[in-house]
């Protein structure tokens, strides 16, 4: 989820690192959410012994998808570009960290759907958040390695960092209460450039369609941290499936580093400095879809995979050039 190593993060490390974003974030969705089909939560702690053909079976599918998707990344991605020693890359000050918000926010919802599918095979709790917990971040360890020995990129510390944070978000909370009280999750609205100028940028970095806005264009993209208020206020009146979220976001951001862009000759192609490049804080009403009593498993299926995602409400937003903002309905 970063452009190459190039100090001025320029128009084509920055479009190709899109493409690879894509690519991943997609083996991740068609991967994991079809088959993310159990739900941990404290209503159904009850785990019954290990099924040894649950556990082949789930062993396969995580080899399968995790192998394939890397497969499939390497050849897509990697193997037109020279290789490399290992070495690194210090992107930390990149997007605003946006970007490693999605590296953690992808760690803990793969390691949540993995986590669930080895307690389904019928291990313990325990195992199965050590096991599904940290699998997200084994696989995004993959991906930096990878970087690591290509010319364009490099192992990013950062990276590392974010990815370990959203696999123990997930793991520290399943340990603790059996149950994920705080949801980490993700929201997207596309943004409109008025400027012709920018609005051209835009569609270079970010692509045109919703679909690859979405993916790329990190001005859009908000992650939160969805708090169940019923689970820490047990006896209160609030209902089960009511949560309170904290966003983070950023705007103003035409370049990884800064709104310039220069060509291989070092002649400066795009200026937009005169726009502040600002962080977003958000807080907003919000829904867990785990708390909604179904007894259909293709319904309990849908919700839990929908919990990845910010459920659009009310909002209140203030920036860190001090404006603040309220929203009739934000997403």
């Amino acid at each position: 989820m970063k452009p190459a190593p190039v100090q001025n993060s320029t128009f084509v490390a920055t479009l190709l690192s899109g493409f690879r974003s894509c690519l991943a974030i997609l083996c991740f969705a068609v991967y994991f959410l079809p088959v993310s089909a159990q739900v941990i939560t404290r209503d159904s702690i009850s785990t019954p012994r290990p099924v040894k053909t649950r556990v082949r079976l789930i062993g396969a599918i995580n080899l399968a998808g995790y192998g394939g998707s890397l497969i499939i990344l390497n050849n897509a991605w990697y193997k037109d570009y020279p290789r490399t020693s290992f070495h690194t890359f210090n992107d930390s000050r990149e997007w605003l960290q946006v970007d490693k918000f999605g590296h953690a926010w992808t760690a803990y919802n793969t390691g949540k759907a993995s986590a669930a599918m080895w307690k389904w095979a019928g291990l313990s709790n325990k195992k199965a958040t050590w096991i599904g917990g940290l699998s997200g971040t084994a696989y995004l360890t993959v991906i930096e390695f990878l970087d690591a020995h290509s010319a364009e990129w490099g192992w990013s510390w950062a990276d590392m960092g974010a990815n370990l944070m959203g696999s123990g978000l997930f793991i520290a909370q399943q340990l603790a209460w059996e149950g994920q009280r705080i949801q980490y999750k993700f929201s997207f609205h596309r943004m409109r450039y008025r400027d012709s100028e920018l609005g051209n940028r835009a569609d270079e970095l970010f692509g045109s369609s919703w679909y690859e806005r979405m993916l790329k264009d990190y001005n859009g993209q908000t992650y939160w941290l969805s708090t169940n208020l019923k689970s820490f206020f047990r006896n209160s009146s609030f209902p089960p499936w009511l949560n309170i979220a904290v966003g983070y976001g950023a705007d103003g951001m035409f370049g990884g580093f800064e709104n310039v862009d220069k060509d291989q000759n070092n002649n400066i192609v795009f200026d937009r400095t005169d726009i502040s490049r600002k962080r977003q804080f958000y807080i907003a009403p919000d829904i867990d879809f785990t708390k909604i009593k179904t007894n259909s498993k293709f319904v309990k299926t849908l919700l839990s995979g929908l919990n990845a995602f910010k459920f659009p409400a009310p909002a209140l937003m203030v920036d860190t050039k001090g404006k603040l903002k309220a929203y009739a309905f934000y997403f």
